[in-house]
């Protein structure tokens, strides 16, 4: 029977994927393997309804540039009872590629463990996919999907900053990212928006819905000092995953709630959110400034990848199949600069409970620091005498004294 490669996408999609899909794919056809596509993530893999792709080389030729993913993709999360040695078995799997994140990873490991427990054996290797570039790869190294991402919501930004301008109104901007910065960073530092908010920049007090709406406003008086009435702030939406439940729920924006009584943020716009309640300080502290939202989310996964993406994708599927045949198994596939492959182990990045830790923006570097010390606009103490036209307290608006920096 002919050795088969089976490939499963988990997660939200992100500028690359079927590049990735389509090298793999190509290389291991190249090599007279079987590909086999799992449409459904993890939960098409153990179904008994799967829907499988045989992937040949016309499809891997036709996918390669496209965005999206042609396999469809799922966050869902399977329970080890749920495991089965039977389709492995029957298709005579050799490898599984997960394309995906640190969850995706972590569960392509207990698949593993089980099927080496049950004398399956198999690799798996792992290609690491998020467009908000928080995995723990070498430095230097984004993750795929990432600058893709950035560069199109560089597009974006660029069109609502000359909106701002020709409008004489804000933008209240959110984009994506779970714990760290990176893609609002990226984005706001490339377009020079007046004020960028990280959950990073927080790193010396706790990130509150009133620190956030007196850093924006801090920046809406500056630039009125500067004789400028108009202006965008882009925030990452990671903010939100340092607060407690109590704290967004105080601001009394109507939310649904999960089957564990959490506000569901995923269903509701957080730029809205922050223009609602930035528009209600400005009213109340009479400063006259219309502001409008704008979500950078779902509108950069499924673009088609910039020619970076497209190159590096094609390197970690060629890598994927370099550390197969090198014998390496529970790995991540990492392409550096110069383009040389390498494994990243999971157990090397994970913390004692089996989580990996994410990349954070490195808020102390030279690079973060020329941002945030020359790059935004903010009140500062010598802003104070004039900023009281508009403030009563501008120390309390005064960008350092709010981080406690």
């Amino acid at each position: 029977m002919q050795d088969t490669v089976v490939i499963i996408c988990g997660g939200g999609p992100a500028p690359g994927i079927n590049a990735v899909i389509s090298s793999i794919s190509r290389v291991f056809l190249k090599s007279n393997y079987r590909v086999l596509g799992i449409h459904g993530g993890y939960e098409g893999l153990f179904s008994e309804d799967r829907k499988v792709e045989e992937i040949d080389f016309y499809f891997a030729d036709r996918i390669h540039n496209v965005g999206g993913s042609a396999l469809r993709m799922s966050r869902y999360k399977p329970k080890d009872s749920e495991f089965s040695t039977k389709f492995f078995i029957e298709n005579n799997v050799k490898l599984l590629v997960t394309i995906g994140g640190d969850d995706t990873a972590s569960t392509a490991n207990r698949i593993y463990t089980y099927l080496s427990d049950n004398d399956v054996k198999i690799q798996n290797i792992h290609v690491p996919k998020t467009i908000d570039n928080d995995l723990p790869l070498p430095e230097g190294v984004s993750t795929f999907g990432f600058q893709s991402a950035k560069e199109e919501g560089v597009k974006i930004a660029n069109t609502i900053y000359e909106d701002a301008r020709t409008s004489g109104n804000w933008f209240v901007v959110s984009a994506m990212g779970r714990e760290a910065g990176h893609l609002a960073f990226g984005i706001g530092a490339a377009v020079r928006f007046p004020m960028i908010i990280i959950p990073e920049i927080f790193n010396k007090t706790n990130i509150t819905i009133n620190k956030i709406l007196r850093l924006i406003i801090s920046s809406i008086v500056k630039r009125k000092i500067l004789g400028i009435g108009h202006g965008a702030v882009i925030i990452s939406e990671g903010v939100f995953h340092f607060m407690t439940d109590q704290e967004i729920e105080n601001t009394n924006i109507n939310f649904t709630y999960d089957a564990h009584g959490h506000p569901e943020l995923g269903t509701v716009s957080k730029a809205h959110i922050f223009n609602i309640l930035l528009a209600k300080e400005l009213k109340e502290l009479g400063i006259e400034v219309k502001s409008r939202p704008v979500e950078l989310g779902y509108e950069l996964r499924c673009i088609q990848p910039s020619a970076f993406d497209l190159a590096y994708c094609t390197l970690l599927g060629i890598g994927a199949k370099r550390l197969f045949d090198s014998g390496y198994t529970g790995c991540m596939v990492t392409v550096n600069n110069a383009g040389d492959i390498a494994p990243l182990f999971l157990k090397d990045v994970q913390n004692e409970e089996g989580k990996i830790q994410p990349r954070l923006v490195k808020i102390d570097s030279d690079k973060a620091s020329m941002i945030f010390e020359d790059g935004l606009q903010y009140i500062t103490p010598g802003d104070y005498a004039e900023a009281r036209e508009y403030v009563s307290h501008p120390e309390y608006y005064d960008f350092r004294k709010i981080l406690e920096w």
